[in-house]
């Protein structure tokens, strides 16, 4: 059952859209992909780790994949989601922050790290 709930946020985080993203959106990405982030969903917190090499994890590796930045979007292709998933982050954003992505599967909360 955690699983499912994870993979459903992380499809949420990785599938949204509709986020207004700037020339600074580069600098957000920079901030996500070098701290992490934590998805919240409901009560429960989730750390996603990137490393430099293209690759995160989460749920202590029982979600993995790889991402890569494509202009002002993280792109992502996980194990538990065959489809590259490309979202547009706010600009302007650092660690400490907290933002919404709302798609039509629903919202998450991302904190940067």
């Amino acid at each position: 059952m955690r699983k499912t709930i994870i993979a459903l946020g992380a499809a949420l985080a990785l599938a949204a859209s509709g986020v207004a993203a700037g020339p600074a959106a580069a600098d957000t990405l920079k901030e996500v992909t070098t701290h992490g982030i934590i998805l919240v969903i409901g009560d429960m917190e989730i750390p996603v780790d990137y490393t430099a090499d293209g690759k995160f994890s989460a749920m202590d590796g029982q979600v993995s994949g790889t991402w890569r930045i494509d202009g002002e979007k993280l792109c992502t292709l996980s194990n538990v989601d065959p489809t590259e998933r490309c979202v547009a982050f706010p600009a302007d954003k650092k660690s400490g922050d907290s933002f919404v992505l709302t798609s039509d599967q629903g919202s998450v909360t991302i904190r940067i790290r």
